[in-house]
């Protein structure tokens, strides 16, 4: 969809992805009378959306509450998932023809298996509510100026009563999350956190990492995260629990869907004690002690025949390799520590990763601008009036399975419909300045 930009108009969303459509088609249908324009410079719009999920877009989670995030104190999270839960947005989405399914996993993915089929729906919505979507038109920059703001575009210069920066964060750039969301921001007076970095994401492993000769294992884990002082990481002061799920061994290092979670924190840890580490039980409620006792009480066995059926044979023959024992030896002949250090690769295997796949391959961003700098119940500004803030430029990020897209959904219904109210009272006060009458017109 695409148009001429339009000179002047009462609200102007600048980021046209799922945080952006959304605070437009909201800010439509609460003042339909309201000029609504919504701008985006991605080469593709919805590129984001298009490859959520691999492709088939996980709208939400059937549950969903702050614990899921990372970022911004969780009552202030809290406060803005409960103006727009998943019912809303299973409603929503019904309404414009998309039927969500909800899998194993509590995701909720579109019948079609299409991601598609959302990008659509929130195109047509946004179509349907008279919003004007102008793509590609990337803004190069915004200024508060009097009662509004100037925006400098790529097809020229506009004016709008209310701004919706829903311009997303830094991961996958070639999306158009590019950090200019941050820039703008910082312009009209917000801070950014120290850190922004990449969420969701692959972690990469050394070269020579025995792990990386397993690429395309992937196995249901248990992972921790510590620091060098053995210490567990920490998240609004209370200990990180574990995180479970799926790892993949990859080429480069590690992914699935429990690194991808703990990445977040790992790479904060990181900042702060460069040897944070993460340890992997790749057999989840076994220690090394109980696996070692287990392997002492087999007779006349090789080490391979003994752990047979615990983990794929594949990936038990490089763990003997990586401890340096013979997997056909019986396990009466391995020595002491060699039969432990087995164990321990097995049951607390400590990695030290060398880094991550960036940005270019993080599905969220970590940081970005701080929630108690926006007002929870309107999405504005505390800042710069009618300035309003949505999705994932703000320092939220949700764990993998829709979470990321239901702070979407939340936060630009709330900045829609707040910016709507907001525009619609100064048009209201720009019309009556307006048809006042002139000091020398009441005289006569």
């Amino acid at each position: 969809m695409s148009g001429a930009a339009s000179a002047c108009t009462d609200i102007v969303v600048v980021g046209a992805g799922a945080a952006g459509l959304f605070a437009a088609t909201w800010a439509a249908r609460t003042c339909p009378d309201l000029h609504v324009t919504a701008l985006d410079g991605a080469k593709t719009l919805g590129a984001k959306i298009l490859v959520a999920g691999g492709g088939r877009c996980n709208v939400t989670h059937h549950a969903v509450d702050e614990r899921d995030y990372c970022g911004a104190p969780p009552a202030a999270i809290r406060a803005v998932l409960r103006r727009f839960p998943v019912d809303e947005t299973i409603r929503f989405f019904a309404q414009c023809g998309v039927e969500l399914k909800r899998e194993e996993t509590g995701k909720l993915f579109p019948v079609t298996d299409k991601a598609r089929t959302v990008l659509d729906a929130l195109l047509g919505a946004a179509a349907t509510a008279g919003v004007h979507v102008v793509h590609p038109c990337r803004v190069e920059s915004i200024r508060a100026c009097g009662d509004g703001f100037d925006l400098a575009t790529e097809r020229g210069p506009m004016r709008g009563r209310c701004v919706i920066l829903g311009t997303g964060g830094m991961s996958l750039p070639r999306s158009g999350s590019d950090g200019a969301g941050f820039v703008m921001a910082r312009a009209l007076g917000h801070t950014t956190t120290r850190l922004i970095e990449p969420a969701l994401v692959p972690l990469t492993l050394p070269d020579g990492h025995w792990l990386r000769q397993l690429s395309g294992v992937s196995l249901p884990a248990s992972i921790t995260l510590a620091l060098a002082s053995g210490a567990r990481v920490h998240v609004h002061g209370k200990p990180l629990k574990p995180i479970e799920g799926a790892v993949l061994c990859t080429h480069f290092g590690l992914s699935g869907p429990a690194i991808l979670d703990a990445s977040r924190h790992w790479i904060h840890a990181h900042a702060a004690d460069a040897a944070a580490r993460v340890i992997i039980q790749w057999l989840p409620g076994l220690s090394p002690q109980a696996l070692d006792q287990r392997l002492l009480e087999v007779k006349g066995r090789s080490v391979l025949a003994a752990l047979h059926g615990l983990l794929p044979e594949r990936f038990l023959r490089a763990a003997c390799v990586e401890a340096q024992i013979d997997s056909a030896a019986g396990v009466q002949q391995i020595p002491r520590d060699r039969r432990q250090l087995l164990t321990r690769l097995l049951c607390a295997c400590d990695i030290m990763p060398s880094g991550t796949r960036g940005f270019t391959a993080a599905e969220t961003t970590a940081g970005g601008i701080p929630l108690h700098e926006i007002d929870g119940a309107t999405m504005m500004s505390r800042r710069t009036d009618n300035l309003f803030v949505c999705g994932e430029v703000l320092d939220v990020d949700g764990r993998i399975g829709g979470f990321s897209f239901q702070w979407a959904w939340a936060s630009g219904y709330i900045a829609g419909c707040a910016a709507a109210d907001r525009a619609s009272s100064l048009r209201a006060a720009a019309l009556a300045s307006e048809s006042a009458p002139r000091p020398h017109e009441a005289s006569e």
